[in-house]
């Protein structure tokens, strides 16, 4: 009797997942259609304060839905579980596309830009599919905060900071500027480029560069062919980094010996390494080469800078090189200052931004042609203005699991 009971209940959960998936999958098809129709034109979200308003009002229309049409089946199905489910699952698949095909710019005839696809976050099947999502989610919302009761806690904030986070994360995206700086040691600016276009914009700060640095791992030994112009790759594997006492041995060409090693040198006027302080020195290892048939050589190479030219050592057809290490880090000192009169003496590195003026400003680069000689740092100034609201969300929905664990546990300690 009982399994007879919950039978059409079973059903109507089923038919109600049903309606909910042709809702959604009518959603996605009306936004490819319109696509087809506009040639893949897509959505354009608009600027401050156009999408705070439409957002406000979009709010507004949501909780004046809820509150005034709650009892008309229409509009609890469009706030339903099933509903919102599926226009999850429609969003995740949406995403996925969006995640698979690169997003890069296509023959505009083709269909794959006629659809969109090469734009899915920008396209009229993603936007319909969130608005849906988030009116559901703000019915379910308001429903719950009205009339307010205790109990309601975990859902509201859950449920609220996940429509903040989305709906701000998503109108906020036509606000946030990612600019790149270039600079020079010695030299202020306050003229960054947006990116790819280039387009010159002036900051509200300037920022002064003191001093670049770069860390480097030690360089390693490379056989060079002059015949082709390229270091051998295959034949450079796996030898070890240029130490004083190091040795590395090439089957059927020569094995090499490190005597002595200093990070950096400069030659004196006999041509003779001398240690020196900064950027100015460059890797010189003093080489012991025996190869068969011949005699051991003695030798020093380096390798090579702005003012100081390298030295290779010959190896059958070959000749010994110093590759160097790669970069391990790279920093600078800046000195920011404002229009209001607000300085501060920062480092920028790699991961680590620093806040100023609303603005995150990241390492980004360099001149990699001068690798560790070099005087110009790239930094790149990051303002999103609607970042606060979506942290707010994300805090919102810690706060809303948080308290969801600590029923959980509560309810075991009773038990």
């Amino acid at each position: 009797m009982q399994s007879s009971k919950q039978t059409p209940k079973i059903q109507a959960a089923s038919e109600g997942f049903k309606e909910a998936a042709l809702f959604t999958i009518s959603a996605i098809v009306a936004g490819f259609t319109v696509e087809l129709l506009t040639s893949g034109g897509g959505i354009t979200i608009p600027h401050w304060p156009v999408n705070f308003i439409f957002l406000a009002a979009f709010a507004a229309l949501t909780a004046s839905v809820g509150l005034t049409l709650r009892d008309r089946p229409h509009v609890a199905w469009l706030g339903g579980i099933p509903v919102g489910l599926c226009l999850i699952i429609g969003l995740a698949l949406l995403s996925f596309i969006g995640g698979v095909l690169p997003q890069d710019p296509v023959p505009p005839g083709s269909l794959v830009a006629r659809l969109r696809l090469n734009g899915m976050f920008s396209s009229w099947p993603f936007a319909f599919v969130t608005l849906l999502f988030l009116f559901n989610l703000g019915l379910s919302f308001i429903w719950k905060m009205v009339p307010f009761r205790p109990a309601n806690l975990q859902f509201v904030l859950f449920h609220g900071g996940f429509w903040l986070a989305l709906s701000c994360g998503l109108m906020g995206t036509s606000d946030l500027e990612r600019l790149v700086i270039p600079l020079n040691e010695g030299h202020e600016s306050d003229i960054a480029y947006e990116m790819p276009s280039e387009r010159p914009l002036r900051l509200p700060f300037s920022i002064y560069l003191k001093d670049f640095e770069i860390d480097e791992y030690v360089p390693q030994f490379a056989l060079y062919d002059p015949a082709t112009d390229q270091v051998l790759e295959e034949k450079s594997k796996m030898v070890p980094e240029v130490r004083k006492g190091a040795r590395a041995i090439w089957q059927g060409i020569a094995s090499v010996t490190v005597l002595d090693y200093l990070p950096d040198a400069i030659p004196d006027k006999d041509g003779n390494p001398v240690a020196s302080k900064g950027r100015k020195g460059v890797p010189f290892a003093r080489l012991r080469v025996e190869s068969e048939g011949q005699a051991p050589l003695e030798h020093w190479i380096n390798g090579g800078g702005p003012d100081i030219k390298p030295q290779f050592f010959p190896v059958g057809s070959y000749f010994l090189v110093i590759a160097p290490g790669a970069p391990k880090a790279f920093r600078s000192s800046v000195m920011l200052r404002a229009t209001d009169g607000e300085r501060r003496v920062s480092t920028l590195e790699v991961n680590k931004p620093v806040d100023f003026q609303g603005w995150k400003l990241y390492q980004m680069g360099y001149d990699e042609k001068a690798g560790r000689w070099s005087t110009m740092s790239l930094v790149e100034a990051v303002n999103d203005p609607w970042l606060p609201a979506v942290y707010l969300g994300f805090f919102m929905i810690m706060a809303g699991n948080l308290l969801y664990f600590w029923k959980g546990v509560k309810k075991m300690e009773a038990a």
